[in-house]
């Protein structure tokens, strides 16, 4: 089988990995799409996601979808997948065992097994392949008339859903969303769904606040646009989507006294300004968000009824196109949603 497999910083190759099937407990998948991450793309660009750095080859992707393959020893019973049904994947793999999982915060798990993960060594090897065994609890069959190009945007969906049970109750109020990219999007089309009276989508460019617009969006704002109308008057929630530190400033100096700030997206590695005194005087909350758990579940749910998220996803492209997916992937102006199309050709 073909996979796409990133070597560091720059070095991103179309190459040959083995495949042995599933093993007891697992199932394999036919992978038919896999949608390319902000995560993928640091991998990729940099060689690394905030302090998770490649140091082996991996097998990127971890927003894969596609058809059963094949069910390893000991899977069975009424609520088995059967070879070919359509699919999604859960990337996670928790312990379990310790105190996060014990009280429901899986998605912090410090152990988990993430596809497509450098956090640990031996990396996770991801999703971006055109076979992929997994444990069967991570296997989610899809539900009716959910076809694949909307259940790969499962994942990133979560990933939102997550960001707005983190910020509470958002019904009725007015919520600032920095960063229009894929995430940020998303994290609109939550919100709105969730009752919030007014969402404010903010980016540099056009192009994302265009889609921001076509998923929920009440209204905008340039980010380097200080006067532009979108930004009057204060919000009562702020969800960082982009993870410029500008970015997380737009939501600390703009949101009311009281109010929360939900840091989504992963800053740059190190330590960066911030403006402490302003979140100390005016009481706000800062919240961080992490991936998601049982919010996968509900995404599924919420794409089969209908959420209106298409627009998210621009450009599809063939694995062994997978650098000129990269490369469209990171240009904002002209993409949101890149995917992969995995299909086995042969």
């Amino acid at each position: 089988m073909h996979a796409c497999v990133v070597h560091g910083a720059g070095d991103l190759r179309v190459e040959e990995r083995p495949y042995d099937g599933p093993g007891p407990g697992e199932i394999a998948v036919a992978v038919a799409l896999g949608g390319i991450c902000g995560s993928d793309l640091h991998y990729y660009h940099r060689g690394r996601v905030g302090d998770f750095a490649v140091s082996e080859p991996m097998v990127l992707g971890h927003e894969v979808v596609g058809h059963v393959a094949a069910l390893g020893p000991g899977v069975g019973g009424p609520d088995a997948p059967t070879v070919g049904a359509p699919v999604a994947i859960h990337p996670a793999t928790p312990c379990g065992v310790c105190r996060e999982c014990a009280r429901g915060a899986r998605n912090v798990c410090a152990h988990t097994r993430y596809l497509g993960s450098a956090a640990h060594t031996p990396h996770v090897q991801g999703g971006f392949a055109q076979r992929l065994t997994v444990p069967a609890g991570q296997i989610r069959q899809l539900p009716p008339g959910l076809d694949l190009r909307r259940a790969v945007l499962a994942g990133p969906l979560a990933v939102a859903l997550h960001a707005v049970r983190r910020a509470g109750e958002v019904r009725g109020r007015r919520v600032l969303v920095t960063g229009a990219g894929p995430i940020g999007c998303l994290v609109v089309a939550a919100l709105r769904h969730a009752g919030a009276a007014e969402v404010v989508a903010c980016d540099l460019h056009e192009g994302p606040l265009r889609i921001a617009t076509e998923v929920g969006a009440t209204a905008t704002a340039r980010a380097d646009r200080p006067d532009d109308p979108g930004w009057a008057g204060v919000f009562d929630v702020a969800v960082e989507a982009s993870g410029a530190p500008t970015g997380l400033r737009s939501c600390v100096e703009r949101v009311r006294r009281g109010g929360i700030v939900v840091m989504l997206g992963l800053l740059p590695p190190g330590e960066i300004g911030l403006l402490g005194n302003v979140a100390v005087t005016r009481e706000l909350e800062l919240r961080g968000s992490f991936r998601f758990d049982t919010e996968f579940d509900e995404a599924l749910s919420l794409l089969a009824q209908g959420l209106p998220v298409d627009p998210v996803v621009t450009h599809t492209f063939p694995l062994e196109a997978s650098v000129a997916a990269f490369e469209t992937a990171r240009d904002r102006t002209v993409a949101s949603k890149v995917l992969l199309d995995l299909s086995d050709r042969a």
